[in-house]
């Protein structure tokens, strides 16, 4: 299973809101928008990955919260 699929399924499991896509270098990127607990236990995630992937570094930072309602993989 791909890097963002997973990622929307822990979001979900989360009840983490937003979304994720790749960047054209390679990296994935994600907005994760919901309790201060559950966006910890996304990042806490993120960190791992799943099975297979190779998780160099995450980085995180504040963002202005945009009130998303589901949880979408982009393009």
């Amino acid at each position: 299973m791909g890097f963002r699929w997973s990622a929307r399924i822990q979001a979900l499991r989360f009840h983490v809101s937003g979304w994720v896509r790749n960047l054209p270098d390679g990296d994935v990127e994600t907005h994760a928008e919901g309790s201060p607990e559950a966006v910890d236990e996304y990042l806490a995630w993120l960190e791992k990955g799943p099975p297979y992937a190779r998780v160099d570094e995450v980085r995180s930072r504040p963002v202005e919260v945009r009130g998303y309602t589901s949880f979408d993989i982009e393009d």
